[in-house]
């Protein structure tokens, strides 16, 4: 390969490229190289050929003094032949941009006398979307934060209106066992007929429904049952035979028992020998 073949390639090249000696001394720079010298005006010649690098890095000073000691260092080891190659990316931020680079150093293969290859590729884009992307992170954090919050907040809330649901419940249905049941075993006393007797217990456990937590149980199941077997489910739970539903609700056994498969059959019990009632009775 001809000198003037590999300027050429070297000059194509978009990193800032330096060949040192062992001593440090830049021996030669590609294009790059020279034209970011010039718009940084280092106070040299940009191709800055003859410069100890070295020298340069270990007087450097302010916010620059650690990479640049850093650099040397790696370098230094690189030419001793500590490490095959040295790299690292550091800030080298002017008074009106920021920017980062990625600095590598590496023996050229074969080299007599030997010399390394000091390279500086511009990584300013994508340090520009890694803190693009860190910043989306601490955002996405802080809304997660913000949402477990509001999370915990709500499930207290929803805690303290099962509570009071709960504390309602229980008072509704002790008011009605202390004023209004009373009142259907006064009725009772004064022996209606079977007609008004029937009548007063089919209210009788209509409240009871009203009143107990049960049909919030069974509520819960996949199953939607029909009003009609609700009422039914509720008299079950009571202990009323098939025959006693349907003198309460003026159906036929034939329809009682009907609905009583169907609930077998929506609250999973089908082809089972569980008890309808004993199941009701434990949904309590």
């Amino acid at each position: 390969m001809t000198r003037q073949y590999a300027e050429t390639i070297l000059n194509s090249l978009s990193a800032h490229i330096a060949i040192i000696d062992s001593n440090g001394i830049i021996i030669d720079t590609n294009k790059a190289w020279r034209e970011f010298a010039i718009s940084n005006n280092p106070g040299m010649r940009p191709d800055m050929l003859n410069i100890n690098y070295l020298k340069i890095c270990d007087a450097a000073n302010g916010e620059t003094a650690g990479s640049a000691a850093q650099v040397a260092m790696g370098i230094r080891q690189v030419i001793k032949g500590d490490i095959d190659e040295f790299v690292m990316d550091y800030p080298c931020h002017s008074p009106g941009n920021k920017r980062w680079f990625y600095m590598r150093a590496v023996r050229v293969a074969g080299s007599q006398p030997l010399q390394i290859v000091v390279s500086h590729e511009n990584i300013t884009p994508l340090k520009i979307a890694e803190h693009k992307l860190l910043q989306r992170e601490a955002e996405l954090k802080q809304k997660t934060l913000g949402l477990e919050e509001a999370n915990a907040a709500l499930r207290a809330l929803l805690r303290h209106r099962d509570e009071d649901l709960k504390e309602m419940e229980q008072t509704f249905f002790q008011n009605l066992k202390q004023t209004i049941f009373p009142s259907f075993d006064q009725l009772k006393k004064l022996n209606p007929s079977g007609k008004e007797k029937k009548i007063i217990s089919l209210i009788e456990s209509e409240l009871n429904n009203i009143a107990s937590p049960f049909l919030r149980h069974i509520s819960n199941f996949e199953a939607v049952l029909t009003p009609q077997e609700l009422k039914i489910a509720s008299l079950i739970k009571q202990g009323q035979s098939s025959k006693e539903i349907a003198d309460l609700l003026n159906l036929s056994i034939t329809t009682v028992n009907f609905h009583r498969r169907n609930l077998r059959d929506k609250l999973g019990l089908k082809n089972t020998a569980t008890n309808l009632n004993t199941f009701l009775l434990h949904l309590n």
